[in-house]
């Protein structure tokens, strides 16, 4: 008999496997030494007063064995707002019965149903099964464009710089 596959909008009390989760997903990516997150800042950044995210939550037979974390974003050239994927995990016990279709589509369903212009995320080069995956669900590689970022001390620097009158 096939798994039972659901997927239902995390709650509050799924902040620790979230976080298991994340870990999980950073020690995969060979990013361990990035992550910060806490329980504690996971609980306010969700489910706060002001929440910057949202996540669903993959079972598998009833038990948590993956999850997808979005927010919207806002496209100036559609004037329309998107969602962006920030991490899409599935354990590895589980992959190959679908939950990650499964997630990966809920949220394309969330997109649409907002009236979002896209759907986006990224994936790491050496990636190779996820770049398979998400290329067999025909998303395109938008190889021209890259990635900036600045985080932590260099954020902190760049936010002191005074704007030119």
């Amino acid at each position: 008999m096939p798994p039972l596959l659901t997927i239902r909008p995390a709650t509050e009390t799924d902040v620790p496997a979230i976080l298991a989760l994340i870990l999980e997903l950073a020690d995969y990516e060979q990013l361990t030494h990035e992550v910060v997150a806490t329980v504690d800042s996971l609980r306010a950044t969700l489910f706060g007063p002001s929440p910057c995210a949202e996540a669903l939550m993959g079972c598998v037979n009833g038990e948590v064995a993956g999850f997808a974390l979005f927010f919207q974003n806002y496209s100036t050239f559609l004037a329309r707002p998107g969602l962006h994927l920030e991490d899409l995990y599935v354990q590895p016990a589980h992959r190959g019965c679908g939950l990650g279709r499964a997630l990966i589509t809920a949220v394309a369903r969330i997109a649409h149903e907002r009236g979002c212009g896209r759907y986006e995320w990224t994936v790491l080069d050496w990636n190779t099964p996820a770049i398979r995956f998400y290329e067999s669900l025909g998303a395109e590689m938008k190889s021209d464009w890259r990635i900036m970022r600045v985080t932590g001390p260099t954020l902190e620097s760049m936010a002191r710089v005074a704007p030119d009158a």
